[in-house]
């Protein structure tokens, strides 16, 4: 392989491979650290490919590392992570103001439910064990086979299978009892309380009957529940959807408040 034919794979590749990184890091400063890290790394190792994977196989993979590196100090987040974010924002002035002027002046500064089930998937997912969250992410939203994954994590494909299977029961678990949209006993408001204040003429049932998930949430097939959340994260680009500036601010602050929480002394 020429460093010609990696530049044009890895250009290929960057879209997904930055909405990948930012869904596990949360971080766009550190998802553009890693993505242009990745193809440091891939090009002085460029001799080193032999084809046993295809090159995206192999960017992905130098981009997991890098990622996992990145996290394995960093501690995960907790479940009810929208509640303790959404208490702190309520207490800080300049939340809601700084969102208020993302939607006033930018071309993707729209608050749209659907964008909003994708950032709340990708914080519950970085509730799960590493692992999981990369299986998931992987398999569920970029389309990589079992056995792409485990040489991606360097694992078996046995264990990648049981990572993804411990992975997705825990985030049905998560969302059953969290979910409002889908479920009225779950704790979590945030899609109407947002989609309220950025769209207050704006009949938030008639909007939510117009994802397939809140259609179809009465026959409580729980799985296929999670695998329409997930089609909506595929479909879902985080950089440049309609409301991405507005989302990525909002995934930024939970990053922060997760970091310090609970609050140093």
């Amino acid at each position: 392989m020429t460093i010609e034919q990696l530049t044009n794979e890895f250009e290929l590749a960057r879209p997904q491979l930055k909405s990948y990184i930012l869904r596990i890091t949360a971080s766009i400063e550190d998802t553009e650290d890693i993505v242009q890290d990745s193809f440091i790394k891939a090009s002085q190792k460029i001799d080193r490919f032999r084809g046993d994977s295809s090159i995206k196989t192999w960017i992905f993979t130098i981009a997991s590392n890098l990622a996992k590196d990145n996290l394995r100090a960093k501690k995960r987040w907790t479940e009810n992570v929208n509640d303790i974010c959404r208490s702190k924002a309520l207490t800080d002035p300049n939340y809601f103001p700084e969102l208020m002027q993302i939607q006033h002046t930018s071309p993707h500064g729209q608050f749209e439910v659907k964008e909003h089930i994708t950032f709340c998937l990708a914080c519950i997912s970085k509730s799960l064990p590493l692992e999981q969250q990369i299986c998931i992410l992987l398999k569920e939203v970029h389309e990589f086979k079992v056995s792409e994954i485990a040489q991606i994590l360097d694992t078996s494909e046995a264990m990648a299978k049981y990572y993804l299977h411990e992975g997705r029961a825990k985030m049905i678990s998560i969302f059953d009892g969290r979910c409002a949209l889908i479920n009225k006993e779950g704790a979590c408001h945030q899609c109407s309380e947002l989609n309220g204040i950025f769209n207050p003429k704006q009949n938030f049932e008639t909007e939510k009957n117009k994802i397939e998930m809140a259609k179809v949430s009465d026959k409580g097939d729980k799985e296929h529940l999670l695998d329409l959340r997930l089609q909506i994260v595929r479909e879902t680009d985080p950089f440049s959807s309609n409301g991405s500036e507005l989302q990525l601010h909002h995934l930024e602050y939970n990053r922060r408040a997760m970091e310090n929480y609970p609050e140093k002394n």
